[in-house]
């Protein structure tokens, strides 16, 4: 199976889990980083890093792109417009605001991510999510 096949099937396997700030257990509770970060323990292994404790609102007070940031340690950027399947992709809600979402392209013109409210889901990366796509990372080769 190709990486981006097993990175796809692994972020389909948290469908239905449970939104919660913070959190990253499989069926029991996500947020979008969580997502992400559980997608990486399934395919490359241990976290490389821990995030630290972040409030809903830490992106408006520190300033900044830490998400990015952080994607740039572990992650591989890629244009926007190169984004496949597979690839890890950041939002900012508003132009002026740092990007503090992020979800798992699947094929199809659709993601995977989860979003405060909802469990995680798979959704229409459509024209809404586009003008706010912000980053695009791939994950490590061998992932």
């Amino acid at each position: 199976m190709l990486a981006q096949d097993r990175i796809v099937a692994a972020a389909r396997g948290w469908i239905g889990t449970p939104y919660l700030h913070q959190a990253s257990l499989k069926g029991v509770g996500a947020d979008c980083l969580g997502l992400v970060r559980g997608v990486w323990r399934e395919v490359v292994g241990g976290e490389p890093e821990t995030p630290p404790p972040y409030q809903p609102g830490w992106a408006e007070m520190g300033g900044g792109e830490a998400m990015a940031e952080a994607a740039r340690r572990h992650l591989t950027e890629i244009a926007c417009t190169d984004y496949r399947p597979g690839d890890v992709l950041l939002f900012r809600w508003r132009a002026q605001l740092p990007a503090k979402h992020c979800g798992i392209a699947a094929p199809g013109g659709l993601m995977v991510h989860a979003q405060e409210g909802a469990a995680v889901a798979e959704v229409a990366l459509s024209a809404w999510w586009l003008r706010r796509l912000a980053f695009a990372f791939r994950f490590p080769e061998g992932a």
